[in-house]
């Protein structure tokens, strides 16, 4: 960690008693690298912001330049903008106080402090908890001074104590009104390797579309390339394959089908390769084929003339014959990317491709597709076992289709409206179908694009359509699946995310509780974006490296940015009624003016209709926690014996204030 300057903040409080000479002077608490790890997560990973926000507040950052940092960063959020060390150092300079914070190095420094973005909230209230105590120690020090002084007067002890009550609750920051979503997080652009996020952020500025759509539709592209062909172990029998479930919603108008075609374009190239390929293959069993059924008949046509015990020899041949046409098979054409197609089609596609395809498309007209808009009957059977790779067998009047492992990938750019409309589908969350989509929500540029933007520079397109011709070629003809594996302190780093995330996925009060479907198959997720990262890392090669912490890490990145977008996706197909909840919840706090409040007087005060349990009211009191307006602050059990201090609340002070 970069040594710190003493602090001035407590220069001007007295010692309750004087040091012994030459004794050191004693710091008020503080942890400086939990500082660091908060704001250099916050550079690092957008969507920690809600959190750390629920636990601390800029001020209770024991150095200035870490709370100038902080308040900085919320600024760039704030506007929409990124809070990269570069972003910030711009940012802090216009303002003239970069120097002042330690300069563009110190920026680099707190990124490098960060040991898991996944436990940012964890150390903000490390942060808080240390700043609490230091205003306890400024403010029993400030009441020891005046009541000893003998110049002081009743009006000074009154004030005295009048600061030590307003100091010892701790600083609260300003709640975020419950009817706004907190702003969703940017694509992380900084997990990509530098040859796709180069080309992703090229896309997005020639099209003027928001980065998440090309960031998004990325990933499903080395999905497409890797999936099918290359599994990630990530430990013991648990393997995950490579392909991705992705939807991006987006208004009209925004050029998701410009967007969808750039990105596209490497993989319809390398499916023409394959296709050019096997021409020769394909027209030489062929003709095999047909070779082999003509003299099987020929055969059949002279037994049917013979007679006698030629007859008997004539037949055996014509059935040896026609047995032998039989077992030659055509291959079918190499397919990688389908479109407008039943599930039935794509059933087939499968099958024929050795279980791999991708539907790539601008428009939900899948959803409808499988909803049954032929058929009139829902069918995504394909989906739910093409996503998770169970074997797949359907039977046909005219042959039997078994698919072992099916890989299927989506990557799909739509209207939000497509995402209420199957939120209101039962039978697609029903059967698991939303909790297999990585949903992503960005916010539209409409009215505020350039005009005449930058095009895509030649060299970064051409390293772009390079790599993934190659990686989609490279694993094109493997028989078996590339193995990936995971460095040990990769295993680490996805054990520690595992770790943050289980409580989350608790029914009374976890963060994802009402999503918990989704959330469970986040860890798996998570496995397969740091598999294609890594391949996206070894385009060319390295088949038998492991996948690094920094990869993983990076993977983790991502999966938090989906994380948030799936919270409001899931709002927005209605999946949520803590959110209405939360607002009940609110209006009674606001009724009653409590500064705190335990669960149980709470829940007596709740209308048993909405709040039929307990965990209800823990997953409305969870929500408001994250928007700043309540905190959990449950005295600590003072003895082994008898029942444990009932959980308790503390409220915003200017609740009521903010509600009227």
């Amino acid at each position: 960690m970069t040594p710190e300057p003493a602090s001035e903040q407590y220069a001007s409080v007295l010692p309750l008693r004087a040091a012994p000479t030459g004794s050191v002077e004693r710091v008020p608490p503080h942890d400086l690298e939990a500082e660091q790890a908060v704001v250099g997560a916050l550079m690092l990973a957008p969507e920690v912001t809600a959190q750390v926000a629920a636990a601390m507040d800029p001020a209770d950052h024991y150095r200035p330049a870490h709370e100038t940092i902080h308040r900085a960063i919320l600024d760039l959020h704030g506007q929409g903008q990124a809070a990269d060390p570069i972003a910030l150092g711009h940012h802090l300079d216009h303002a003239g106080v970069l120097g002042k914070v330690g300069g563009r190095p110190y920026l680099h420094t707190l990124v490098r402090a960060v040991p898991s973005t996944a436990n940012a909230e964890y150390y903000a209230g490390i942060v808080h908890q240390l700043a609490r105590r230091r205003r306890s120690i400024e403010a029993g020090t400030r009441i020891v001074q005046a009541g000893m002084s003998p110049d002081a007067t009743d009006d000074d002890l009154r004030d005295a104590l009048a600061l030590g009550a307003e100091m010892l609750p701790g600083v609260w920051a300003e709640p975020i009104p419950l009817n706004v979503q907190p702003k969703l997080p940017p694509f992380p652009i900084q997990a990509f390797p530098g040859w796709l996020g180069e080309y992703v952020a090229a896309v997005a500025e020639e099209t003027q579309t928001p980065l998440d759509m090309a960031g998004a539709l990325a990933l499903s592209v080395l999905s497409t390339a890797a999936g099918g062909r290359s599994v990630v172990q990530v430990r013991g029998r648990w393997h995950e394959p490579t392909n991705l479930f992705v939807v991006v919603a987006l208004g009209p108008a925004n050029r998701k089908s410009a967007v969808v075609a750039a990105m596209t374009s490497p993989l319809y190239e390398a499916e023409k390769s394959l296709m050019e390929g096997a021409n020769l293959t394909i027209v030489e069993a062929e003709v095999t084929a047909k070779m082999a059924r003509e003299a099987a008949d020929k055969a059949a046509a002279q037994a049917a003339k013979a007679e006698g015990p030629e007859r008997d020899n004539l037949i055996a041949e014509a059935i040896g014959l026609a047995q032998t046409a039989d077992t030659l098979t055509v291959p079918p054409r190499p397919r990688l990317l389908a479109d407008d197609a039943t599930p039935e089609v794509i059933t087939t596609l499968l099958a024929e491709q050795g279980g791999r395809l991708a539907v790539m498309s601008a428009e939900g007209g899948i959803f409808d597709i499988i909803a049954g808009r032929y058929s009139g009957i829902p069918n995504m059977e394909v989906f739910l076992k093409g996503h998770a790779g169970d074997r797949l067998r359907v039977d046909r009047r005219s042959r039997e289709e078994v698919i072992e492992a099916p890989a299927l990938t989506m990557g799909l750019a739509v209207q939000p409206a497509v995402l209420e409309a199957i939120g209101k589908n039962r039978g697609f969350d029903g059967r698991g179908l939303l909790a297999r989509f990585l949903y992503c929500l960005p916010e539209s540029l409409v009215g505020h694009r350039k005009i005449n933007p930058d095009q895509v520079p030649a060299p970064v397109a051409a390293t772009y359509e390079r790599s993934v011709f190659a990686l989609t070629l490279r694993l094109a003809d493997r028989a078996d699946p590339l193995v990936i594996q995971l460095t040990q302190e990769a295993d680490r780093a996805l054990i520690a995310y595992e770790e943050h995330l289980e409580p989350q996925l608790r029914a009374k009060g976890g963060r994802l509780g009402h999503i918990d479907k989704w959330a469970g198959k986040l860890i798996g997720a998570t496995a397969r974006i740091a598999g294609l990262l890594h391949l996206a890392v070894h385009v060319d090669g390295g088949n038998n490296e492991p996948i690094t912490e920094a990869t993983m890490r990076a993977a983790i990145q991502v999966a938090d940015y989906f994380t948030a977008h799936a919270l409001s996706v899931f709002d927005l197909m209605g999946a949520d009624a803590t959110q209405t909840r939360a607002r009940t919840l609110l209006d009674v706090l606001a009724a009653n003016r409590w500064g705190s409040v335990s669960r149980r007087d709470l829940f007596a005060k709740l209308s048993r209709a909405e709040f039929p349990t307990v965990a209800e009211l823990e997953r409305a009191a969870a929500l408001l926690e994250e928007h700043g307006y309540l905190r959990s602050d449950t005295p600590p059990r003072t003895g082994k014996r008898g029942r444990p201090p009932a959980p308790r609340y503390a409220v915003h002070p200017n609740l009521s204030v903010e509600r009227g």
